[in-house]
């Protein structure tokens, strides 16, 4: 095997590790959010550092399974959700 290739190969390993140690610590809080918007509901589950990041990155994903246009993001993002349920580490 070349020298390149060895090099690219642990190289590619360290990158590996590195995002399986920060998703680690940084998945502390894991939260579904359910949300109803023009008569639809959708729930999604997401991780986050906190409880206020995981509830944004599911609402923000519900939210995105039920819109259809810009204005309808920013309206769903507005509306409070149906359910919220969270687990701390």
């Amino acid at each position: 095997m070349s020298k390149a290739g060895v090099i690219g190969g642990v190289f590619g390993v360290l990158i590996l590790g590195l995002l399986f140690y920060l998703s680690m610590g940084f998945s502390q809080y894991t939260c579904e959010v359910c949300m109803e918007f023009k008569g639809r509901e959708k729930c999604r589950t997401a991780s986050g550092a906190d409880r206020q990041t995981a509830v944004n990155a599911a609402r923000d994903n519900a939210c995105a399974f039920l819109i259809s246009s810009k204005t309808d993001g920013f309206l769903c993002g507005q509306t409070p959700s149906a359910k919220v349920t969270c687990n701390a580490p």
